[in-house]
């Protein structure tokens, strides 16, 4: 198992190391519109700037944002004067902007926010104590329902079609809906108050602990319901359908001929085997919720990746959008690799090792 790990983790390498390098190619092209979007506000006021100011803060945005060095360790160089040579390269070492900017990543250096002047990796780091619980625990709610769900129209075969039903329309909502129901009906001082419509915590700092705790638990109870109905019709419907061809198969009918009860058939043989297409479904999950995150964070105002990343986009902050984006990106190959060894505990037979 461990042999299998390392081999996946170094066959993800080469996909990391290329969505690394896309990113950095944005973040040059964005950086580039923010000396253009600097030399338009050169002027005061409805001034003009003089072309001689424009040049200055062009010369000096790009020497701050470091635009003013070679892009990679080699580069073209300007066409000789001879005909005899097409084009040749030019070696820079490492002095060269790729090379400065993958240093300050692996030194979890990943640039300053525009708008608040912080460290991005600070802001992400503070917005994922809103995120991650968020996201985790609608991840094993999600699961745990799910398994729950198809065990319970496997043993009741007569609530398959109510229970289908209301899957469906569920699956048919979007996730901004299911959420504003739910402060409709659950958080509506004109309704029922059951919850909080908003923030992340309602006590004070001095609270114990396990007050603390609950209080969290308290808030987060809509946002991750909100998650869970909009994640759990998909899931239900896949590990029911894999469920059913597992039942009809000729080892269940064998089981069952030897006098096996039908819990042990279901829960130790059948059950196993119809997690197989379900794990596929995983790496989509993981990445959908931290998705929904950002409409669920947004309806109800909690400090997470989802909302700190629309503000960026809407403030044009390059540096904390991008760094949000490699976040997701790499939690995305974290998800394959996860659903890669689920596969293999799953089933033993499987051989991903080659």
């Amino acid at each position: 198992m461990t042999g299998f790990l390392w081999t996946r983790l170094i066959r993800t390498v080469p996909a990391a190391w290329g969505i690394i390098s896309i990113i950095f190619l944005l973040s040059r092209s964005l950086a580039t519109s923010q000396v253009v979007s600097e030399e338009l506000q050169s002027g005061v006021a409805g001034q003009t700037a003089t072309p001689g100011q424009v040049r200055a803060t062009e010369r000096l945005t790009r020497q701050r944002l470091g635009l003013d060095l070679p892009l990679f360790y080699l580069t073209p160089a300007p066409k000789p004067t001879t005909a005899a040579v097409a084009w040749r390269w030019r070696w820079h070492g490492t002095h060269n902007q790729y090379h400065i900017w993958l240093r300050g990543l692996l030194h979890a250096d990943l640039g300053v926010s525009f708008r608040s002047g912080q460290p991005v990796l600070y802001q992400l780091g503070q917005a994922l104590r809103a995120t991650l619980p968020l996201t985790a625990t609608a991840f094993l709610v999600t699961i745990g329902l799910a398994r729950w769900l198809t065990l319970l129209l496997a043993y009741h075969p007569w609530l398959r079609p109510t229970v289908l039903t209301i899957l469906h329309a569920l699956q048919a909502l979007p996730l901004f809906a299911i959420a504003l129901l739910l402060l409709l009906l659950l958080a509506n001082p004109d309704a029922l108050t059951l919850f909080p419509a908003y923030g992340l915590t309602g006590f004070a700092d001095d609270a114990s602990a396990s007050g603390q705790l609950l209080d969290y638990a308290y808030h987060l109870a809509l946002p991750v319901l909100s998650l869970v109905l909009v994640s759990l019709p998909s899931l239900v419907v896949q590990l029911d359908a894999a469920l059913a061809r597992e039942l009809s198969a000729n080892y269940v009918v064998t089981a069952r001929a030897k006098g096996l009860a039908q819990p042990v058939v279901i829960r130790h043989h059948a059950l196993r085997n119809a997690l197989l297409p379900a794990i596929a479904y995983l790496t989509d999950l993981l990445p959908a919720l931290v998705a929904g995150a950002v409409v669920v964070e947004l309806i109800f105002a909690l400090p997470g990746v989802g909302r700190l990343l629309a503000e960026a986009a809407a403030s044009r902050d390059f540096p904390l959008l991008l760094g949000g984006v490699l976040l997701i990106t790499l939690a995305r190959l974290l998800a394959q690799i996860l659903a890669d060894w689920l596969y293999s505990r799953a089933d033993p037979r499987i051989r991903l090792e080659a």
